[in-house]
């Protein structure tokens, strides 16, 4: 079983989007299950509602789900696996309050060194922690660290191998009860029996702890992992909440196309066998193990080059149907359109000065409206060179003086593309088109 595991706590990053497309691309090519795990357990950082607009999110990219879980249902098994550890003498109460322990850790940014903890609580004996409890002094649990190295296999890295000093003795359990992500985390992907995890390298140095978590608990079955290199911005820096289009709500809304986000995403880092594609096609190629190991700029340049070729590839009637329309030339008018626009937000923009009432009090207004008044009474002209002979014939109307006005009247804009490629897709509407705000 394979699984995707967001935590509900801001919007969907592009790194967590590409984590579910890939985690989903392998479950299909391994004939597993896929699930979604909500990994909700720190309720100070859950944002209410985000879980269920992740949920959607996901939808819209087609990434099927046989389950959707939230980790704070297993609180239970958490607390119960920690006790247990805390029981077989492999993990122990720490009684250090905060302040101790920030003090422990600003000490180790004076000495510039990494933090680790100071071990007092390891050697504890049980009248001392009786004492403390009778005290009512809160305390954590941390797990006793590793004895040896721990050393996996990453399936874009290679060998990692950490030490027990990298690894630490880290609290599993806090003082209020609820399980860290590392614990919390490793119990579950242990008791779902998953058998690869695809995440990001940001959780490089997690991984190493998650073992050693179900090492202590006699877990011996053998999770894959492979951890993804991290996107960077423009500016080579990784991409944060701060880059609007780290944000796969801001990318939708801004009018990216799923299918055209899928296929960038799957290109990055990844030399795949045709620049254009479908999910359904990555899931028949694609290969975990061709993912280079560096860092992958976001280009968002690239993205609206992919955008604009998924729209020419739509079928017209359906790019129609998503600005209200059931209509074949639209969507053909919209395609003549993408030489100047790449999303669906810009081809809106479009759509709306050509189908708005238009502004008359300009330089151009008289005769915009002569034209406007011709039209309503002019009988349907199927070809545009007829179309174009009738106005001038009855404006009396010639070059500049026509050929302005009558743009800004169907188009609503002073420059665009040809009014002959325009016209035999609007000429149904018109009398709606060519009308001035009055």
């Amino acid at each position: 079983m394979l699984r995707f595991a967001p935590s509900p706590t801001g919007d969907l990053h592009i790194g967590n989007l590409r984590v579910a497309l890939i985690n989903y691309i392998l479950s299909r090519q391994k004939d597993e299950d896929f699930i979604i795990r909500i990994e909700d357990t720190d309720e100070s950082r859950n944002i209410e509602g985000k879980d269920k607009e992740i949920i959607e999110i996901l939808k819209k990219f087609a990434i099927d789900t046989s389950n959707i879980i939230y980790q704070s249902q297993n609180l239970n098994i958490h607390q119960t696996l920690a006790l247990q550890l805390l029981k077989e003498k492999k993990a122990f109460a720490c009684f250090c309050d905060e302040d101790e322990l920030q003090e422990q850790r600003e000490r180790a940014k004076r000495e510039k060194r990494a933090y680790r903890y100071s071990g007092r609580c390891l050697e504890l004996s049980n009248e001392e922690i009786s004492k403390l409890k009778e005290q009512n002094k809160s305390f954590t649990i941390r797990v006793k660290k590793p004895s040896s190295a721990i050393i996996f296999n990453d399936l874009i890295k290679g060998e990692i191998k950490r030490e027990p000093n990298d690894i630490d003795s880290f609290v599993i359990l806090r003082a209020n009860g609820k399980p860290t992500y590392n614990f919390a985390c490793a119990v579950d992907d242990m008791s779902m029996d998953i058998s690869l995890v695809v995440r990001g390298e940001d959780h490089l140095s997690n991984t190493p702890k998650q073992i050693h978590i179900q090492n202590l608990l006699g877990f011996n079955k053998k999770i894959e992992y492979a951890h993804l290199p991290i996107i960077l911005n423009k500016d080579g820096k990784k991409m944060s909440k701060r880059d609007k289009a780290s944000s796969v709500k801001w990318l939708l809304e801004e009018g990216f196309l799923p299918d055209a986000i899928i296929n960038y995403l799957l290109s990055l880092g990844y030399n795949p066998p045709k620049e254009i594609f479908y999910l359904p096609d990555a899931i028949k190629w694609f290969d975990i193990s061709k993912i280079s190991k560096s860092p992958a700029k976001f280009d968002i340049d690239q993205l609206r080059y992919l955008n604009r070729q998924h729209l020419k590839l739509m079928d017209s009637k359906e790019l129609s149907k998503i600005f209200g329309f059931a209509d074949k030339d639209i969507g053909e008018l919209l395609k003549i359109y993408l030489e100047e626009a790449s999303t669906i937000k810009e081809l809106e923009e479009k759509l709306k000065a050509i189908f708005s009432k238009k502004e008359c009090n300009n330089n151009w207004g008289e005769s915009m409206k002569k034209l406007a008044s011709i039209i309503k009474e002019a009988p349907m002209i199927d070809d545009f060179n007829e179309f174009k002979r009738y106005l001038m014939k009855k404006s009396n109307l010639k070059g500049k003086e026509f050929f302005k006005p009558l743009r800004l009247l169907l188009t609503g804009s002073e420059h665009g593309p040809e009014l002959k490629e325009i016209y035999p897709k609007i000429k149904p509407y018109l009398l709606e088109v060519a009308q001035c705000q009055s």
